[in-house]
């Protein structure tokens, strides 16, 4: 236990005076504990203590073959260990220079043990939520309705709130709007999405109602749809594809309408049409898109963003299936897959293929150029893999 005199005999042959300090000393010594790496310090940035402070909770997320991360209740972090070259202690109860000022009661020397010690810490960076297994896992089982055997024989997984919450590496909020996204639906108690077929049943159904009632897409009414279509599919899944395909809305009367989405509804018919064929010629593909959604509605290329991808090298020019939701979902991985599919890219054509992978306040230009080399071809700009890539055969 160090004496007053023998802190200044200390400050002395250091050499420093002692008017510049605070008139308090800590003392510190190394308790029989004290151990590195029995502690762990993770940094945090003021919006995150406020969480914590306000008696929410952090959660770290990841299976054993995955890099972790930190959720709040809304934010992806991805953790990395900074390594610092002056070693951090772990003091209880010291006072900082502010508390210090404030207790003109303390003592003139404080003795503190040190409890641990660290060379390095947790450091946290926003991240995008790895959502792309969360789809993966659902898929795996798709629902194809209350009589499907394909469902009933299914040794696949069914997967609740709690499941997804351990296995996905996002938070809570993101995983519950990105079920919402993919149109993911509650199942007696579990997460199903559609089968692809059983999607397209429905909404056929609804579709044929309209034009057989000569309904406004605008104004399509639930209770009818129900009463009219629920001796052929569950009032449930009725009122699921008008929710999927359709915005919600009350009239004056507090009836309850569905205003149809026309994109989604075009979209939806093309991945129909384009997912038996390898690839369709792109003229006979639109006559026969357009003739296939309801009367009304116009189609539209920009409709496929991110869907379908067109070829305008080839003669005649063709159409293929390219879902964006297919693709690795990793930066590097993703333009790998890209470029050995088509060795030269135009922005717009890659954009849709690249736009969810940025991070807060990134652009799809930064990404390009990162990840590829930019150059022109007959007066149009394009761009095309940094590193050799091997062509991908599309069958």
């Amino acid at each position: 236990m160090r004496s007053r005199a023998e802190v200044d005999a200390t400050l002395q042959t250091a050499k420093v005076n002692p008017a510049e300090l605070l008139p308090v000393v800590h003392c510190l010594s190394f308790g029989p504990q004290a151990a590195a790496g029995e502690c762990c310090l993770l940094q945090l940035e003021p919006g995150l203590c406020a969480e914590i402070e306000a008696g929410c909770s952090l959660v770290i997320r990841g299976e054993k073959d995955e890099q972790a991360v930190l959720c709040s209740k809304d934010k992806t972090y991805d953790m990395k260990i900074a390594d610092t070259s002056n070693m951090l202690l772990f003091v209880p109860g010291c006072k900082t220079p502010e508390q210090l000022n404030a207790d003109q009661a303390s003592c003139n020397i404080i003795h503190s043990q040190i409890a641990g010690f660290s060379n390095n810490y947790w450091e946290l960076r926003r991240c995008r939520p790895k959502l792309k297994k969360l789809r993966k896992l659902l898929m795996q089982n798709p629902y194809g309705g209350p009589d499907s055997q394909k469902d009933q024989a299914s040794t696949f997984s069914k997967y609740t709130t709690e499941d997804l919450l351990s296995l996905i590496q996002a938070s809570e909020e993101e995983i519950l709007h990105h079920l919402q996204v993919i149109d993911a639906r509650k199942i007696e108690g579990y997460w199903r999405i559609l089968e692809f077929d059983y999607e397209m049943k429905l909404l056929n159904h609804v579709i044929q109602l309209i034009d057989s009632e000569s309904w406004s897409l605008k104004k399509v009414p639930l209770r009818t749809c129900l009463e009219e279509l629920g001796s052929l599919e569950p009032t449930e899944m009725i009122e699921h594809i008008l929710l999927s395909y359709g915005r919600k809305y009350f009239d004056d009367a507090g009836e309850v309408y569905f205003e149809m989405h026309e994109d989604k509804i075009c979209r939806a018919i093309a991945q129909m049409l384009l997912q038996n064929a390898v690839k369709f010629n792109l003229s006979e593909f639109q006559e026969v898109w357009q003739q296939s959604v309801p009367e009304g509605m116009t189609t539209r290329l920009d409709q496929l963003q991110g869907l379908a991808l067109v070829d305008r090298s080839s003669r005649p020019e063709t159409i293929f299936l390219l879902k964006v939701e297919d693709l690795p979902e990793g930066n590097q991985e993703r333009f790998n897959s890209l470029f050995s599919i088509r060795e030269k890219w135009t922005e717009p054509d890659i954009t849709p293929y690249i736009q969810d992978l940025c991070a807060e306040k990134q652009t799809t230009g930064v990404l390009l150029t990162k990840y590829a080399r930019c150059s022109m071809q007959n007066g149009v700009k394009v761009y095309n893999s940094r590193r050799p890539i091997s062509k991908q055969i599309l069958f």
